[in-house]
């Protein structure tokens, strides 16, 4: 990226499901499912590599922060740096990294559905939400300029040898994109009590700009080296506090903010075992992705669920960490089931199925993380 900024212009195009780079590097071609459906939408992207150098220093929200992104330009200042539907000419970077708005507390990124995203019914899966959801959030730490060496952690969380932990995560989906859909992710954080930090998503139909999944998530602070939690020291919190904006992306009313209950043997319907971590399933902090943990919990849901369902509501209970020796358990168990509104919007109905479930050490029966999910009969699709 960085090569491409310092030796010239690339003017790459993104339209009609190819590629075009007139100048000198390669860029990805989107694979689209019907090439006269692309002619057909209003919205497009083309975009400019810059050769431009920014200077070292920004001022955020009226505080002065350091910026630095491997020498490339801390995105999105002044017109020439605009995306926009009429396709306006941005850095190229631009579109891989995304863009500040809202004067920028707001950080924005789109993401086209890939073929490797998908499920069986050729939707994207849970999985991948949550995947773009954590891209979306390390982008915009990197983009602000507040990146240190850790995996999203802060300068001074660095020197202290401090990382983010999630401990808690809901998120609602009205409808799951499909492939070839382009979507935009807009993310933002604030203060979660003294010594947490929220961050919110929101997903949007790029085209339509209808909102279609919306989460949330609290964060806290971990010893890299000790593995224990730790209070937030002033000088992250100084760091922080520029980006905090007074906003929710899920209301409270619509939060799923109670505790979730622990299965046990006596009480768990379905047991999975034997579920072993893989290598490629380690992140940068050295523990197991937090997102692996969705498809382990539902290798306990029944398959007639998995097939007929679809998965509306998660909210997950990180309890400890998982590493790559440890064998795991997922249990799961139903609860109540509510009787379903006549209403074509899913956050307007009732969910078809509730379940319960808990992936634990196979060992000795250590918690990893509770999960609470809503599960709704799929819709007929025209």
């Amino acid at each position: 990226m960085t090569s491409m900024a310092t030796s010239g212009n690339a003017r790459p195009y993104f339209g009609e499901g190819f590629c075009k780079n007139v100048a000198m590097a390669k860029v990805g071609c989107f694979p689209l499912r019907n090439i006269n459906v692309m002619k057909q939408r209003k919205r497009s992207l083309s975009v400019i590599a810059s050769a431009s150098t920014p200077g070292s220093i920004d001022t955020i929200n009226g505080r002065k922060i350091n910026i630095g992104i491997n020498g490339a330009e801390a995105p999105f200042m002044g017109n020439k740096n605009t995306i926009n539907e009429s396709g306006v000419d941005a850095p190229f970077h631009a579109v891989l990294l995304g863009r500040f708005v809202e004067d920028r507390f707001v950080y924005r990124q789109t993401f086209i559905i890939r073929s490797y995203e998908i499920g069986p019914d050729k939707t994207a899966t849970m999985e991948t939400l949550m995947n773009l959801l954590q891209e979306t959030a390390l982008n915009h730490v990197t983009s602000s300029g507040l990146a240190g060496n850790g995996f999203g952690a802060t300068r001074e969380m660095s020197l202290r040898k401090l990382i983010w932990v999630v401990t808690r995560v809901h998120i609602q989906v009205q409808r799951y994109s499909r492939w070839g859909d382009v979507v935009e992710i807009d993310t933002w954080v604030d203060a979660a009590g003294k010594n947490g930090m929220r961050r919110d998503w929101i997903i949007r139909d790029y085209h339509t700009q209808e909102i279609i999944t919306r989460a949330t998530s609290t964060w806290v602070i971990m010893n890299q080296e000790t593995r224990r939690l730790s209070k937030i020291p002033e000088q992250v919190r100084q760091e922080v506090l520029p980006f905090y904006l007074n906003r929710v992306a899920v209301e409270a009313e619509k939060n799923d903010s109670e505790k979730i209950d622990k299965l046990t043997d006596a009480t768990a319907e379905r047991i999975r075992s034997g579920l072993a971590p893989r290598w490629s399933d380690m992140d940068a902090n050295q523990h197991v992705n937090n997102v692996k943990y969705i498809g382990w919990i539902l290798e306990s849901v029944p398959m007639n669920v998995l097939g007929n369902y679809d998965l509306t509501s998660m909210t997950l209970e990180y309890r400890r960490e998982c590493r790559q020796s440890n064998l795991l358990e997922s249990l799961t168990s139903s609860t109540a089931a509510s009787v379903t509104e006549d209403s074509n919007n899913y956050m307007n109905r009732r969910p078809d199925l509730e379940y319960t479930h808990l992936l634990r050490m196979l060992a000795d029966k250590a918690e990893i993380v509770r999960a609470r999910t809503e599960w709704h009969s799929k819709q007929r699709r025209v």
